[in-house]
């Protein structure tokens, strides 16, 4: 008899242990769902976060390049002032002109104007057909020197269209995140409330 009676009782036990693990269970798996919403505020500033940082990893990369043209192009000009016959002066305009590219060039934000862009590749595109002719009259280089630094001059200006498209195609995917999500982000206030969508290089690629 007490076998019978133990039976249904241990059935019961079981089943609600049962019911409590699958309710824990089901606990965890619901927290963890959503913790990996994509909809929420903490996902999209990840998401963002990254989008963020290859476009702030584009700028540095295209600006580094142009600071080591303009070092190069520095390099050069000390180089062509140790040669018989330099013309001092014609040198030293032409560094002071080389140094002053830092200054004029725009920024992140400034580029929203594209006279900045222009103005700045005019003055160096100017500055670097001013620079040839003195470094490598005729095609000949005055030293081996002189010839390095004019090769790297000119292999560093034709990357700069390739790093412009690859900062552009960051500056979009930003821009568009931004835009599907700005609601979300704002709502984590502090910077993230009150960004703006960042300019392009090219014109209409918005």
């Amino acid at each position: 008899m007490a076998k019978t009676l133990l039976s249904p009782i241990k059935s019961l036990v079981v089943a609600l242990l049962l019911l409590a693990a699958c309710a824990a269970s089901c606990k965890r798996d619901g927290s963890k769902n959503a913790s990996l919403n994509p909809a929420s505020a903490a996902a999209v500033k990840a998401q963002f976060d990254i989008l963020q940082d290859s476009v702030n990893v584009k700028w540095r990369n295209m600006t580094e390049s142009d600071d080591q043209k303009i070092g190069v192009t520095r390099l050069l000009l000390r180089e062509l002032k140790t040669q018989p016959g330099a013309n001092a002066a014609q040198l030293q305009a032409l560094d002071r002109a080389n140094t002053r590219l830092k200054i004029r060039r725009y920024n992140q934000q400034t580029m929203a104007s594209s006279d900045l862009i222009d103005q700045y590749d005019t003055a160096q595109d100017s500055l670097l057909q001013a620079v040839y002719p003195v470094a490598a009259p005729n095609g000949q280089a005055p030293s081996e020197n002189a010839r390095n630094f004019v090769e790297g001059i000119q292999q560093l200006d034709a990357g700069v269209v390739a790093f412009r498209v690859q900062y552009d195609n960051a500056v979009h995917q930003y821009n568009d995140y931004l835009k599907l999500h700005q609601t979300e982000l704002q709502s984590l206030g502090g910077k993230y409330a009150t960004l703006k969508p960042l300019p392009y290089f090219t014109i209409g690629a918005q």
